[in-house]
């Protein structure tokens, strides 16, 4: 008996998404018309139509995880008393507990759930982390105003998968490389210009506080016990080194490389290992993260972290080893520490990378960060990993690399709000001169 499988190409499953969702549009919008004429003869003529009132700001996380980068611009907005509405794909998304008067929270549901209630959103402005709006399912809202892309960390965007940012109408960008790159892609790719905002990274300074508070902490604590005259035992004052392997996803990445043996070289180096995969690891790769799950369980030496927040990861880290994830950043640029990045001969076919036939910033600035691991170098990682922590260069590297990847530390969710106020005023201003415009003409012409 033959079986018959159907397999539908990406761009393929795109164009039927995009038909249902015309077709779903067109029956909603007929829908709609009929019932606002059904309410208007039940109320004698009286009633007033203002269910889709359109949203003054609507971010869109495609994660849990993206809580984060949202939480610090939700809370200042609302400081401000300026209605936003938090969509989310998780159900378990931490911002949906959250009690903030001016924002709302609404899980719409994973995949396609969420990009067929996105297509129609009405709102002044879209605000979102997620790459690839108008490439594939995701469609820009024909009553949608303007979408304005913010990155999760202060990394490469070269590395988003092919056309990640080209249909946003701006991007607000943590340091000048990542507007140099954007200027470059559109053109070589003769794009429209979109508007490029320098405002620094909320998401980072959320994280360097936090930080500072725990070191903060932690110094209270060490001087208190100091006070208590208790001498430490020699047991307790040694320390074992914590080693993060958090790489990313895909080919290129290290864990799909290198997979088992990778981690049996960290294991050889007698340092407590930390294995935190990419979360989309876990979708793209399941089978992969099944089998190196199974073959190395949580144990004294390794543990494998999937936390929602990956603070505490990095926090009790030494070193971190990866690849191009922008991980990297989060541990070198906040928490001060060096990295390793594993050569991987990075294919940067399916990203915006290879359009500018360079190498990304961000792998660019690895040597000023940390050590390179290479197929000739990682017969001897537990060398690697104890020059890496007691070379003092590093440091002086990691704060150039800060200035350039980081701007206006410390101000950037304030320059995020101010932008997203602004633009809001300024686009709710051409609305109404638009609108002031047809009156004028549909006066004449009566008249």
């Amino acid at each position: 008996m033959n079986i018959v499988r159907l397999y539908i190409d990406p761009g393929t499953g795109s164009m039927l998404f995009a038909i249902l969702i015309g077709l779903l549009g067109v029956a909603r919008f007929a829908f709609k018309g009929l019932w606002v004429k059904i309410r208007f003869l039940l109320s004698g003529g009286k009633a007033k139509d203002d269910s889709d009132k359109a949203i003054k700001l609507a971010i869109f996380s495609d994660d849990k995880r993206y809580w984060s980068v949202f939480e610090p611009i939700l809370k200042e907005m609302d400081k401000r008393g300026f209605d936003c509405v938090y969509m989310t794909a998780s159900e378990d998304d931490p911002g949906l507990k959250s009690e903030m008067e001016h924002v709302k929270t609404e899980c719409i549901g994973p995949g396609n759930k969420a990009f067929a209630k996105l297509n129609f959103v009405k709102a002044t402005i879209v605000l979102s982390t997620t790459p690839g709006v108008d490439v594939y399912q995701w469609k820009r809202s024909k009553d949608a105003k303007y979408y304005v892309h913010i990155p999760h960390s202060p990394a490469e965007m070269t590395t988003y998968r092919m056309f990640g940012i080209d249909f946003y109408d701006a991007v607000l960008c943590s340091g000048q490389f990542q507007i140099d790159d954007t200027r470059d892609l559109e053109e070589v790719r003769h794009l429209k210009a979109k508007e490029l905002v320098l405002t620094g990274s909320p998401f980072m300074d959320e994280k360097k506080r936090k930080f500072e508070e725990r070191k903060a902490a932690a110094s209270d604590s060490s001087s208190s016990d100091s006070d208590s005259e208790k001498a430490p035992s020699a047991d307790s004052s040694r320390k074992t080194r914590t080693v993060l392997l958090a790489p990313s996803w895909g080919a290129s990445a290290i864990l799909s490389r290198y997979g088992e043996e990778f981690i049996r070289d960290l294991l050889a180096t007698g340092y407590h290992i930390i294995v935190r995969p990419h979360p989309q690891s876990f979708t793209s790769e399941k089978e992969l993260m099944d089998k190196l799950m199974a073959e190395f369980p949580d144990g004294d030496q390794i543990e494998w972290n999937r936390d929602t927040d990956n603070f505490d990861a990095l926090n009790r880290s030494d070193i971190l080893i990866s690849d191009f994830s922008g991980v990297i950043f989060d541990f070198s640029l906040v928490f001060d520490k060096p990295v390793i990045c594993a050569d991987t001969e990075f294919d940067a076919s399916p990203y915006d990378a290879w359009w500018l036939k360079r190498l990304p910033w961000g792998l660019s600035v690895i040597p000023r960060l940390g050590a390179k691991l290479t197929k000739e170098n990682r017969g001897d990682l537990k060398k690697m990993i104890d020059d890496c922590l007691e070379d003092s260069s590093f440091a002086e590297s990691r704060h150039q690399v800060r200035d350039e990847a980081w701007a206006y530390q410390g101000e950037g969710t304030t320059r995020v709000c101010d932008y997203l106020v602004s633009k809001y005023e300024e686009l709710t201003k051409k609305t109404e001169e638009v609108s002031e415009k047809d009156s004028k003409k549909k006066s004449k012409k009566k008249g």
